[in-house]
């Protein structure tokens, strides 16, 4: 039962303000309007509440209209993980294919066009760049929303990043500090655990995270990790030696620190989110993010009255409470500064007003000639000319991309060469067949037609690997599309790694195979 509490009273509007939560629908529900007005500062933003850009427009308005300050966040990465595009694949590759590429030129370009887009929708936080060094090439949920496994390259493109998101006025969330990179468990689902040394995360974690500090990042999101090095007991989301004693102290970094999802299971299991968010703010973050999954009133206010109620029983510092707020509100200050809100008549510093969902629709074109450029060819094969069929092999996905945004080659294919016919094909469990016969099932779906086959981390799924050898050694003129980490060896008359299954890494893909462009 939720206790009532005066809206007005200082220490509540504080344990609002460190409150991100999310909501249902693509229009803003009365409950969350009236708590913008009693002191909630931030909004979370995910694909179910996105329509289209005119919509989106509309509802961070509407938001606007309660309270003009308040953070619209969204965890728009580009690449795999999108909301701004989640019902047809971002324009952008994503960080992995800008890591491929390796000039930080291009992705501070990619970073400030998709900036320029969320400003236009009126987001101005992004819960990205991901600073991750994917260390660990079997990791399940980071792969390729990082940039790479190499630590000066993810660096100087985590950097870049922060700087073209920012020059757009839209605020950079650096994240999973301390470094995601080396888990091989979802945090989605249970509690990672690194059992590295001191020397190795400060030489192969920290460093991205220092190159985003000094690129003036804004925010930066904790880690539901736990790292003993660091702390044998809390995890980084729950630990002062982590987020004040590192992050604050020795790393410099006075801007707010803002948790990963909180209902996330490796917090939700262990601790709960209520006794999570106080542990949290305890321990110097100053956001809480919850709403991906628990996305009401209700969650809001359970979390609202916990951090109260740990204030009064003297178990959360009121001055660490309301350190937390003033950080909120001072990030919501520098967003509301940067659109010019604070000068009567001004709507921007230049060009498109933020809110404008005009400035979305025009593409620069910066995405997909990223895309290309990241593709990586082996082997060689005719162009194709005749409409294949694609089998597209289909892990499960991990909840951070979701199930929602399609993949893979073969709308792209189609646009070019109609006719073509696509077929979906997962693991032994998923199709209650072994690799050979969901081999022999794809090649009689296929039957005279050049077969293309998309993958994604073929090398984490043996399955995968399995049943695409099964339908090499019977057609060795596949062509085979890696879309995801590109570990495994190449195989097929040509194999194309397009280093993420964004819609533009498609698009190029397809483009390599029909020898032509739209």
């Amino acid at each position: 039962m939720t206790t009532l509490v005066s809206s007005t009273d200082t220490l509540t509007r504080d344990a609002l303000a460190v409150l991100q939560p999310g909501f249902l629908g693509t229009t803003a529900p009365d409950w969350l309007l009236r708590r913008l007005g009693e002191g909630l500062s931030s909004v979370g933003l995910f694909g179910r509440n996105i329509a289209s850009p005119e919509q989106l427009a509309a509802l961070t308005e509407r938001l606007r209209a309660e309270r003009d300050d308040v953070l619209v966040a969204i965890d728009e990465e580009g690449g795999d993980v999108t909301r701004l595009e989640v019902g047809h694949g971002s324009s952008f590759p994503g960080n992995y294919a800008l890591g491929t590429v390796d000039d930080v030129d291009l992705t501070r370009a990619v970073a400030r066009e998709l900036g320029r887009r969320l400003a236009a929708c009126g987001v101005n936080l992004n819960w990205a760049p991901s600073a991750d060094v994917n260390s660990n090439q079997d990791n399940p949920v980071i792969g390729v929303r990082s940039f790479g496994a190499d630590t000066p390259l993810v660096a100087r493109h985590t950097a870049a990043y922060v700087e073209g998101l920012q020059s757009a006025g839209v605020a950079a969330c650096t994240k999973h500090f301390p470094g995601h990179g080396d888990t091989s468990v979802d945090s989605h689902h249970a509690m990672p655990r690194i059992d590295v040394d001191l020397d190795t995360v400060n030489a192969r974690d920290l460093l991205p995270f220092r190159a985003a500090i000094a690129a003036g990042s804004k925010s930066v999101m904790s880690a539901h990790i736990l790292l003993p090095a660091l702390d044998p007991d809390r995890p980084a989301t729950l630990s002062r030696r982590i987020l004040t004693g590192l992050l604050r102290e020795e790393l410099g970094f006075q801007g707010p620190i803002i948790t990963d999802g909180m209902e996330m299971q490796a917090i939700a299991s262990a601790y709960g989110i209520e006794r999570g968010s106080v542990l949290a703010i305890a321990a110097g973050a100053d956001a809480i993010c919850v709403g991906g999954g628990l996305a009401d009133e209700d969650t809001v206010l359970r979390l609202r009255d916990a951090l109260v109620a740990a204030v009064r029983n003297g178990e959360l510092p009121e001055e660490r409470l309301a350190d937390a707020a003033a950080r909120v509100r001072g990030l919501a200050d520098w967003t509301r500064r940067v659109r010019g809100a604070s000068e009567p008549g001004a709507d921007s510093q230049e060009g498109t007003a933020p809110g404008t969902a005009s400035a979305l629709v025009t593409d620069t074109g910066i995405g997909l000639v990223a895309a290309r450029r990241a593709v990586r060819v082996t082997g060689s094969a005719e162009p194709l000319t005749e409409a294949p069929y694609v089998a597209a092999f289909t892990p499960v996905a991990n909840i951070a991309v979701g199930e929602e945004t399609p993949w893979g080659v073969a709308a792209e294919l189609g646009r070019l060469l109609p006719g073509t016919e696509t077929g979906s094909y997962s693991g032994a469990g998923a199709a209650g067949k072994d690799p050979v016969a969901l081999a022999g099932e794809l090649l009689a779906a296929a039957g005279d037609r050049t077969i293309v086959a998309v993958v994604r981390d073929a090398h984490r799924h043996r399955w995968m690997s399995d049943a695409l050898d099964a339908v090499l050694a019977a057609r060795p003129g596949t062509f085979v599309v890696e879309m995801g980490v590109n570990e495994a060896e190449p195989r097929g008359a040509l194999h194309i790694a397009t280093h993420g299954a964004a819609r533009v890494c498609g698009q190029a893909a397809a483009e390599v195979i029909t020898g032509r462009r739209e």
